[in-house]
Order: C-alpha cells, then sequence, then structure tokens
C-alpha cells in the first residue's frame, strides 16, 4: 500500500524495474488505488496513472520505456509511444514548446 505522503520517484521507480506482466498488473493496481484515495474514480485514476507512468519513463532509456508503455499500456504524454520512434533533440525541443503553448495559461 502506498502512503499519502510518497514522492514522485517511490511512487513510480518501482516501475520502472517491473519485468513481467503479472507484476506490472498488482503495481497499477496499487497505484490506481493511491489515486483514488485523493477522491478520482476509477476512470480517472486509470488516466492519471497511466500518463504519469509514461512521462515518468521518458526519464529512462528506450528500452526501459519501451517495456514500461508495454506493461502498463502507457505513453508518453508529449511524445507519444516510444514504438513510434524515439524523438530527436531537436523533435524533443519542438515538443515542448508544442506542449507549453497549448497548455499555458492552464490553471489559474
Amino acid at each position: 500500500m502506498l502512503g499519502k505522503k510518497i514522492t514522485i520517484g517511490e511512487k513510480y521507480g518501482p516501475a520502472m524495474k517491473i519485468i513481467t506482466q503479472e507484476e506490472a498488473g498488482k503495481y497499477f493496481e496499487q497505484l490506481v488505488e493511491h489515486t483514488m484515495s485523493f477522491g478520482h474514480c476509477r476512470e480517472e485514476a486509470e488516466g492519471i496513472e497511466k500518463q504519469n507512468l509514461g512521462y515518468y519513463a521518458g526519464y529512462y532509456n528506450d528500452a526501459i520505456r519501451e517495456r514500461v508503455e508495454r506493461l502498463f499500456s502507457c505513453k508518453h504524454p508529449v511524445f507519444g509511444a516510444i514504438k513510434d520512434g524515439a524523438p530527436t533533440p531537436e523533435e524533443a525541443f519542438q515538443a515542448g514548446l508544442e506542449f507549453g503553448e497549448k497548455h499555458s495559461g492552464e490553471g489559474e
């Protein structure tokens, strides 16, 4: 069970080491239950967790990112799925700019 106070690394780091579908399914359920404990319905929690897993995996190498995306049925929210190819530095920069422009002013 994940505690209410947990860092991003503590929450998503373990997922980067998972190698079997069975382990991924069990861990994903823990992630979803944790997010639901903050008032989200299951559908919202699953979406949040898939987006967060995809994003966090983007900080790792392509092999880990591919495995995480496959095991958790997720993709990076800005760059898309690794199966479509890892972005070049220029593509990553451009995608970040476009994402920032699209989402600027949100939460104000």
